[in-house]
């Protein structure tokens, strides 16, 4: 390797101090509610201690760990607490090597099998099937092998009612790791585990294990500051995923904002085109906006709306990969599930009598509400055929 390389890598890397591993510690040390579907009780698990014995089972069954990694939100709250963002998922990454399906299927099989550590004393064990737990505890269960991206991963998202999932990502190889610069940091978690089961000394400033962060983005200082500063910036943009527009918005909502004008056009298109790419049929659309507000906004509904109208501005603005019909359901179907935010709310006032200035694609109806609202929709304006209304118009779904 190049001394100009060993450079660029040595620049992706930092050492955390001693406020950022007391956050750290925290977020490990903190009791986080796995709830059961049913029946089935509420587990009550720390991180480290998840972490630690699916590890150990793994590597009993045969499949070594390279590391572990808290990655997302709570890596950058760990480096920076004042972003306003704060976290909900905990993202733990597992190196490991998943060469064929029987190990995808062995990964899996391990994570059930712990599960059955953190039942409460007095449930019968021996009954619980690993379907059955899998069904009762198991948000989301996600196999990608991908052989022409070269992305071998797995994802068991853990139920947490209140939005803060237990995400374990099992990853042999994947090529793209983080949609922008302030969601790249990835923390290693091994020698503060290690730390754990070895030192019978408490932590102090003094007397702490080195733990390395990483930016994925590249420049870890450059990063940190862009967290810091609220600023939104990336590489390859064409390379994010359709999930990528979300998270995009999401950040807008929050407060963030590009580096420039320019590149902020260039992600919007990019982003736009990923996005209906991924995500083509409006069933599709509908699926994945609500799955989002769901797990991103938990605790959090009076966001909602915020984060639909800067998508519903972005989509208006940065789609060029439409034909105009397709780009009005989407349209329309945003402004419904703003709405239907609004509602939830109780932000809407209902009344009696009102005029319903135009009538909703089909592919909305399911979305109900229990009675007319008007609504003062700044950013949602009604389709071409109101545009005769002032800007504040009231407008709203029909039965």
């Amino acid at each position: 390797m190049s001394s100009g390389n060993a450079s660029e890598q040595s620049r992706r890397f930092c050492v955390l101090s001693w406020e950022q591993v007391q956050r750290l510690d925290s977020i490990l040390g903190e009791t986080v509610p796995i709830h059961g579907r049913g029946n089935f009780p509420t587990l009550s698990v720390q991180p480290r201690q998840i972490v630690q014995v699916v590890r150990e089972r793994l590597e009993e069954r045969g499949v070594a760990v390279r590391n572990v990694r808290l990655n997302g939100s709570a890596a950058s709250h760990v480096l920076h607490q004042d972003t306003g963002l704060g976290y909900k998922d905990l993202d733990l990454i597992f190196g490991v090597s998943l060469p064929d399906d029987q190990a995808f299927r062995l990964v899996k099989d391990v994570v059930l099998d712990c599960l059955l550590d953190f039942l409460p004393e007095g449930v019968c064990k021996e009954r619980i099937s690993p379907l059955a737990l899998k069904e009762a505890y198991v948000q989301k269960l996600v196999k990608v092998c991908n052989t022409a991206d070269t992305d071998r991963w797995s994802l068991i998202s853990l139920s947490n009612n209140t939005g803060k999932n237990v995400e374990l990502k099992f990853v042999d190889s994947l090529r793209r790791q983080f949609e922008f610069s302030v969601d790249s940091f990835q923390i290693g978690l091994d020698s503060l585990l290690l730390f754990d089961r070895c030192s019978e000394t408490p932590m102090s400033e003094s007397f702490h294990p080195t733990v390395l962060g990483e930016s994925v983005y590249g420049d870890f200082q450059e990063a940190l500051g862009h967290l810091s500063q609220k600023t939104i910036a990336t590489r390859n943009p064409e390379e994010i995923r359709g999930g990528g527009l979300l998270k995009y918005c999401h950040l807008l909502a929050r407060g963030f904002r590009p580096t420039s004008e320019a590149d902020m056009k260039t992600m919007q298109r990019y982003m736009c085109s990923r996005f209906f790419i991924d995500f083509p049929d409006i069933g599709e659309q509908q699926r994945k906006l609500e799955a989002y507000l769901q797990n991103h906004f938990a605790g959090m509904e009076h966001k909602r709306y915020e984060c639909l109208a800067t998508l519903h501005d972005v989509v208006n603005e940065s789609t060029v990969c439409l034909m105009g019909h397709e780009r009005r359901q989407t349209l329309n179907l945003i402004s419904a599930l703003a709405l239907r935010a609004l509602a939830e709310q109780n932000a809407i006032p209902t009344v009696t009598n009102v005029t319903c200035y135009y009538q909703p694609a089909p592919y909305v109806r399911d979305i109900n509400f229990s009675n007319y609202y008007v609504a003062h929709v700044h950013s949602l304006m009604p389709p071409a055929a109101c545009t005769n209304q002032t800007p504040y118009q009231t407008w709203l779904p029909c039965n």
